[in-house]
């Protein structure tokens, strides 16, 4: 039988939504093991003079506990 944790994990990118999720997953699996999933739970952006500048994303990682 399997035991997950759920982890909540804030990242942000100046080119994408996607790019600050895969930043997210990279950085954490340098101290976790057996990420199974990640959850989008929320999309905001920083605009500064009329310009997006920032993509923030608020994940919840899933992983295994051995």
């Amino acid at each position: 039988m399997a035991v997950l944790k759920v982890i909540e994990v804030l990242s942000s990118s100046e080119k994408s939504w996607e790019d600050a999720t895969r930043k997210a997953v990279a950085k954490a699996s340098q101290s976790l093991k057996n990420i199974r999933s990640v959850y989008v739970q929320d999309q905001s952006a920083s605009v500064k003079n009329n310009e997006v500048t920032e993509f923030r994303v608020n994940l919840k990682v899933t992983f295994e506990i051995e």
